[in-house]
C-alpha cells in the first residue's frame, strides 16, 4: 500500500484490504450436513471427528454438485475497494435471494403504499417502463336489441366490432384477446424509475422508514425455500437470505415451524396527552444534563455512524419518550445524534404524537410451514442504510451488502491509483481479448490523470459542503476511484460461485476474465476461506473451480 499526502490532503493506493470479521465455517458443517438425511441425530457427531476422514465425501459433493450441504456456514467480509469494485461485486453475487414474484412494498413521499414484484423492478430499472398511456378504447356494453353484450375495441381512430355474445365474461375475454395480439403500450426509458423508495423499518424501534434503491440485481438461478406464516405471507427465498427476527437477523434456512419472522403491522399511535407539556418539558431539561457526560468530545451519531465534536451531538432516546414513558430517564436508551438526524427524528416522533390512530411498525409472525421450492432465477435489492432491510412479500428482510454512505458521513479523500504491476492495455475483441503491460510512459499518463482528476473533484465536494450543501448531494461530483468499505456476508456455497467468476485460474474448467481490481478482493477472499474450510477449497480446485 501506498499513501501519499498531496497540498490538497488527498491519499492513493493502489491495494485493497479485506478482512474476516467473523464467521462460522468449517468442513465438518459440510459432512454432518450431507449426512443428516441418512443418520439423522448421530449426524451431530461429524463436530467432533477429524474432517480428514471424510474428505472423499466433500469430494463426491463438489464433483456431482450437490450444492446444499456447503450453505449451512457463514463468513462475513470487511472489505475496503474503490467504489467501481464494489458495482462489480453487486452484479455478480450469489447468495441471498428472492424469487422473481416476490412483491416489494415501495413508499411514495406523501406515504402512499404499492407492491410492484421484484422481477419487475429489475427489468423497469434496467430497461426502461412501459408508457401505459393507450391508444386503444372502448370495451364491452349490452346491445339492448339483440339482447346480449357486444364487444368493440377504437384503436387508432377506427372501431373494431368484436361481434355479439351471451355472456359478459365473454365479451371481457374478447376485448382482452384483441388487446392482448394488438398492444398499444411502448417502452420507454425513465429515470423517474430510480427514485423508488421502499418501506424499511428502524431496527431499534421497528417502526417504519422509507429507504432508496441503490441497485436491484438479478442473481442467477438458484435453489428456494418456501416459508407460510400463520397470517398467510409467503416468501420463497435462498436458504441464506437474512430475515429479521425478535431476536435479530437470521438466515431462512435456519428457521424452523414455531419461529417467529417480523412483518408489516400496525399499532396504536402514541397520542400528546400521554405525554403532558409539563413532563416533557422536565425530561428535557433531565436528557441535557446528561449531555456531557455521556457524549465523548467527539462521538459518533447512533443514526447516520458519522463523527462529530460534542458542540454538534444532541443526546436522542433511541425508543422514542411517546413510545414508552418508561424508559425516559433511562440512560441505556440515551445515544449521541447530530443535529440533522436529532431534528429530523425528533419532527417524526412529535407528528406522530399530535395525530394519534394507528403507526405502522414490524410485529412478529409465527412460522407454519417451511418447504423446499425447486429453482429458478432469482433477484435481490441493495437498500441505502442506515437501516439496509426492506419488505418483501410483507416479511423484513435484509440485503448482503451493507456500503458505508456518503449521505450520513463526509466521505474521506482517499482514491484508487492502479499499481505498477496493473496490464494497463486491452488486445482483441471482447470474449477474446488480454491485457498486457503498459509503458512507463502510459502508466505516468495515468497516475497524473488519475490525481489531477481527483484532487479537482474532492475539492468541489469540500466546496459544496462549506457552503451548506447537503452530502448526499455533494457526492455526486466524486468519481468511483474513491475508496469505500462494506460488509459482505456469504456462505461457502455462493462464495465458490463467486470466486469462479471473479478469479483467473488455470484450474478453472470455465475460464473467467474479471477486472483485475476485484480479483483482488476475491483473492484475498479465497486466501481467508481456504484456511477455515481446507478440504472444500481442496475439493474446489480439483473439480475445475465450479461452485456446486
Amino acid at each position: 500500500m501506498t499513501d501519499t499526502p498531496t497540498e490538497t490532503a488527498v491519499h492513493f493506493r493502489d491495494d485493497v484490504t479485506v478482512e474476516l470479521v467473523k464467521h462460522s465455517a468449517a468442513d465438518s458443517d459440510v459432512l454432518w450436513a450431507a449426512r443428516v438425511s441418512t443418520a439423522g441425530e448421530q449426524s451431530l457427531e461429524e463436530l467432533s471427528k477429524d474432517p480428514e476422514r471424510s474428505k472423499g465425501l466433500i469430494n463426491y459433493l463438489m464433483r456431482d454438485r450437490h450444492g446444499s450441504p456447503f450453505e449451512h456456514n457463514s463468513m462475513t467480509f470487511f472489505v475496503s475497494a474503490p467504489i467501481f469494485v464494489f458495482r462489480e461485486f453487486m452484479r455478480h453475487r450469489a447468495g441471498w435471494c428472492l424469487a422473481g414474484d416476490t412483491e416489494i412494498t415501495l413508499e411514495s413521499e406523501a406515504g402512499n403504499l404499492r407492491r410492484r414484484t421484484i422481477k419487475e423492478l429489475y427489468q423497469h430499472w434496467h430497461s426502461g417502463v412501459e408508457d401505459r398511456l393507450p391508444a386503444s378504447a372502448g370495451g364491452v356494453t349490452w346491445h339492448a336489441k339483440a339482447g346480449k353484450w357486444m364487444g368493440q375495441v377504437r384503436r387508432h381512430d377506427k372501431d373494431h366490432y368484436l361481434g355479439l355474445y351471451e355472456s359478459r365474461e365473454a365479451a371481457e375475454s374478447a376485448v382482452a384477446e384483441f388487446r392482448e395480439q394488438h398492444p398499444s403500450t411502448r417502452l420507454r426509458k425513465l429515470e423517474s424509475v430510480r427514485s423508488n423508495r421502499v418501506r424499511c423499518y428502524d431496527e431499534e424501534t421497528l417502526l417504519a422508514q422509507r429507504a432508496s434503491v441503490v441497485d436491484v440485481i438479478e442473481s442467477g438461478v438458484k435453489p428456494l425455500i418456501k416459508l407460510t406464516t400463520a397470517k398467510g405471507r409467503v416468501l420463497r427465498c435462498s436458504a441464506d437470505h437474512a430475515i429479521l427476527t425478535p431476536e435479530g437477523w437470521a438466515k431462512a434456512g435456519e428457521l424452523a415451524v414455531g419461529d417467529a419472522v417480523m412483518g408489516a403491522g400496525t399499532a396504536p399511535r402514541s397520542s400528546e396527552a400521554l405525554v403532558p407539556p409539563s413532563l416533557r418539558r422536565g425530561i428535557g431539561v433531565w436528557t441535557s444534563m446528561q449531555r456531557d457526560r455521556l457524549i465523548e468530545e467527539t462521538d459518533t451519531c447512533h443514526i447516520c455512524s458519522g463523527t462529530f465534536p460534542r458542540e454538534s451531538l444532541a443526546l436522542d432516546h433511541r425508543v422514542p419518550v411517546a413510545a414508552d414513558l418508561n424508559r425516559a430517564l433511562d440512560e441505556d436508551n440515551l445515544a449521541p445524534a447530530c443535529e440533522d438526524c436529532h431534528a429530523k427524528k425528533s419532527a417524526e416522533e412529535q407528528a406522530l404524537c399530535r395525530r394519534g390512530g394507528k403507526i405502522a411498525v414490524a410485529l412478529p409472525e409465527t412460522i407454519i410451514s417451511i418447504a423446499e421450492d425447486g429453482e429458478e432465477m432469482t433477484y435481490d435489492l441493495s437498500v441505502e442504510g442506515p437501516w439496509h432491510n426492506f419488505l418483501a412479500n410483507g416479511i423484513v428482510v435484509h440485503n448482503s451488502y451493507n456500503e458505508e454512505s456518503g449521505r450520513y458521513r463526509e466521505l474521506q479523500p482517499v482514491f484508487y491509483i492502479p499499481g505498477e504491476d496493473r496490464k494497463l492495455v486491452q488486445q482483441g475483441r471482447p470474449g477474446k481479448y488480454e491485457f498486457v503491460d503498459g509503458t512507463p510512459e502510459q502508466h505516468r499518463a495515468v497516475t497524473d490523470a488519475m490525481e489531477a482528476s481527483y484532487r479537482h473533484s474532492y475539492e468541489a465536494y469540500q466546496d459544496m459542503l462549506a457552503a451548506g450543501v447537503a452530502r448526499e448531494v455533494a457526492r455526486a461530483t466524486l468519481p468511483v476511484g474513491l475508496f469505500s468499505s462494506m460488509y459482505a456476508t456469504c456462505n461457502s456455497r455462493s462464495l465458490m460461485h463467486f470466486l469462479s467468476l471473479r478469479t483467473q485460474d488455470e484450474r478453472a474448467a470455465v475460464p473467467s476474465f474479471p477486472q483485475r481490481e476485484i480479483a483482488m478482493v476475491a483473492e484475498k477472499m479465497e486466501a481467508q476461506w481456504a484456511k477455515l474450510m481446507p478440504l472444500t477449497h481442496a475439493a474446489f480446485n480439483a473439480n475445475g473451480r465450479i461452485a456446486p
